[in-house]
């Protein structure tokens, strides 16, 4: 009997008229007004999501970084206080754990933000590598977080805030007073390519924070967005989703994220990883657009012209933006090059499409 976790505000949602379907092992808003709507509402306005699934660690101590530097492909030490940076955790086999979130708080003192479906998994991954002696807490179940996107989400939120958010670079972050708490931690990150920020308070601030939110952009139209918008938007940037584009079986190189893996010191399954990057990988995770009708679903067969398996989709949806459908997939290198034509096997038909790089929305 697998338990489903509720998010503090679940009851707030469903009083909201949230569809609500498990997701990640939590109780979650799929979509209040429709995906198009709300879709709309955040490449145009303000959207709120909550995303208080997520996990959230906090490692402290002297070699706090160590740890970190062990167990994450990126190179840690470019980190100052109030810097975030995007990572992945590499297994020992040439896969991917997770990807994740790395936030600099002071040298020794790192928030880690995680996927929902891998909480517990990570937590025993890094505590494995914990030779360090660093104090770990898993602070997930107490904290929520709220995702507000869309291009006037700086305006919508201002005056709850000291923090001047308009100022904030992307991926850096800031503790102050938000919505009358204090210590919120304001962070200038999303998963839309929308803009915005993402704000963690402890659970019983959430409801509090999320009214104050509502309130301050009413005169923006903002609206509360479920995940169904959240995995359009994302699909429209390009950006990979954990256990649909990338997982334990997933090559790093392979997957696009070369950038984040950085040789400057030794981390789990380095050196495996060096190799393969210096040989090179026989598939690619690439965009690509419809150029027929049909719906890319995870998993379907990538073909070429004579019917012959090339690759497979990961990710796939109709682009609320632009009105035709839009995906990720693997596929052989030789079919990765943009502008490749390409088919996709749906329901016993092949349907053209072109590979194209990621975003297809500017």
């Amino acid at each position: 009997m697998i338990m489903i976790k509720n998010v503090a505000l679940a009851e707030h949602h469903i009083a909201l008229g949230a569809k609500m379907v498990p997701f990640a092992g939590f109780n979650m808003p799929v979509q209040y007004s429709g995906i198009n709507d709300e879709h709309e509402t955040v490449r145009t306005a303000v959207g709120v999501f909550d995303v208080s699934h997520m996990g959230e660690f906090i490692l402290k101590g002297e070699k706090a970084m160590d740890l970190i530097q062990k167990i994450s492909s990126n190179d840690v030490s470019k980190l100052y206080d109030g810097k975030i940076q995007y990572a992945y955790i590499p297994n020992e086999t040439g896969g991917i754990v997770d990807d994740f979130l790395t936030y600099r708080i002071d040298g020794q003192t790192y928030l880690l933000v995680v996927n929902a479906s891998n909480i517990d998994k990570d937590w025993n991954w890094i505590s494995k590598y914990n030779t360090y002696g660093v104090d770990m807490k898993d602070i997930s179940d107490k904290t929520s977080l709220f995702a507000i996107q869309g291009p006037k989400s700086a305006e919508a939120l201002q005056s709850l805030t000291d923090i001047e958010l308009a100022e904030m670079e992307y991926y850096t972050f800031k503790k102050g007073s938000f919505a009358g708490v204090d210590n919120v931690l304001v962070s200038a990150t999303g998963y839309t390519g929308a803009g915005g920020f993402e704000i963690y308070v402890a659970n019983e601030d959430a409801k509090k924070v999320w009214d104050a939110i509502f309130e301050a952009g009413a005169a923006y139209g903002i609206k509360p967005i479920g995940l169904g918008a959240r995995d359009t938007l994302r699909l429209e940037m390009g950006f990979c989703l954990y256990g649909n584009d990338i997982d334990e079986k997933t090559s790093p190189f392979a997957a696009g994220l070369g950038w984040v893996t950085k040789f400057t010191s030794d981390f789990v399954n380095s050196e495996n990883l060096k190799a393969e990057k210096e040989n090179g990988v026989s598939q690619k995770l690439v965009g690509f657009e419809m150029l027929e009708r049909g719906i890319p679903r995870h998993d379907y067969e990538i073909v070429d012209a004579e019917g012959n398996k090339i690759g497979r989709v990961t990710s796939g949806t109709q682009s609320p933006t632009l009105k035709k459908s839009v995906g990720l997939g693997y596929v052989d290198k030789a079919f990765a090059k943009e502008g490749t034509e390409i088919y996709i096997s749906i329901r016993n038909q092949t349907v053209k499409a072109v590979v194209k790089k990621p975003p297809f929305v500017k």
